[in-house]
């Protein structure tokens, strides 16, 4: 898969297979539609072409709002699709500028004159263009004079996606891990650089790796222990990992930590990938450390359980 971060950057292409969208999460919605452009690109000897848009809208529509929280990085996003067989992924800088396009300016400039679009798979209610006026009928309208055909996603599927994406930010921060997954059709994943802590794990025998997240609109789920599986250079260790603000030595901070099973080696500084499977049990307030100890074996055990039935 080729990825441009930038619309300038492509080369218009004489048979384009495109879909546009957020396309948070790549779940199992998303990849409905992606498996739909794929059919037609290959029923048609097409290429296909996804255009997806970074800063979210929101955030530059909306800067005062910092609820928007994301279920994948852009640069996990780009991971996904590319595993789902996409060919060109144009990553466009979302812009107030961008924004202010009219319909027939959007249809005209990007989608047929940079993109070569032939074929587009495009929702009902997707909204697009200046004011977001422009629309499923405008697509239609223009088609022909532009020489396009147009495919609608029925509105059914456009719910699923709607539902979905919905469930799973409400599971993740609810802790319901399962159904999360079951939406995504993946384990629910955050990825992040090794920082070091104040050691208290490796005092009282839980070591742990300190996970920082560079990019402040990943969504995090709710505080709390979970049965994790590690990836750290393609290697799968097992763990139990803990999201909370340690109430018990008067945390101040919200915390992402993990104990990683059966390893001890130095991952300072290194990115690591951490898979969410289930929820153990919420984050509490312990008297002592030892109590705290004492919880924390009984996790261990509840989580290697649940991770053998994964």
């Amino acid at each position: 898969m080729r990825i441009y971060h930038h619309i300038d950057e492509f080369v218009r292409l004489n048979n384009a297979v495109v879909t546009i969208g957020t396309f948070d999460g790549v779940h199992l919605g998303h990849r409905k539609i992606i498996s739909g452009i794929k059919e037609l690109a290959e029923s048609s000897g097409g290429e296909t072409v996804l255009l997806t848009f970074f800063p979210h809208p929101r955030m530059i529509l909306h800067p005062e709002d910092e609820s928007l929280k994301l279920i994948t990085t852009i640069n996990e996003k780009a991971e996904l699709i590319e595993q789902l067989g996409i060919d060109h992924l144009i990553i466009t800088p979302f812009s107030r500028d961008f924004s202010n396009q009219t319909a027939e300016e959007y249809i005209r400039d990007v989608l047929v004159n940079i993109i070569g679009t032939k074929k587009i798979v495009i929702g009902y209610d997707h909204r697009f263009g200046k004011d977001r006026l422009g629309g499923l009928a405008d697509l239609q309208r223009l088609g022909p004079v532009y020489g396009f055909e147009v495919e609608e996603i029925p509105e059914q599927d456009i719910n699923e996606v709607a539902i979905s994406s919905t469930l799973i930010r409400a599971a993740l921060l609810n802790g319901d891990i399962e159904l999360a997954n079951t939406f995504l059709g993946y384990p629910f994943f955050i990825t992040g650089r090794v920082v070091r802590g104040d050691q208290i794990g490796r005092q009282i025998g839980y070591p742990t790796a300190n996970i920082v997240i560079d990019e402040k609109y990943k969504l995090i789920p709710s505080d709390g222990i979970y049965a994790v599986k590690v990836i750290i250079k393609s290697a799968v260790y097992r763990g139990m990992a803990y999201i909370g603000s340690r109430p018990t030595v008067n945390g101040a901070t919200r915390n992402i930590e993990v104990n990683i099973f059966d390893f001890d080696e130095d991952i300072y500084n290194q990115t690591i990938r951490m898979e969410f499977y289930n929820f153990v049990r919420s984050d509490a307030r312990f008297a002592s450390l030892n109590e705290l100890t004492e919880q924390l074996a009984k996790d261990k055990v509840d989580v290697e359980r649940l991770l053998d039935g994964s």
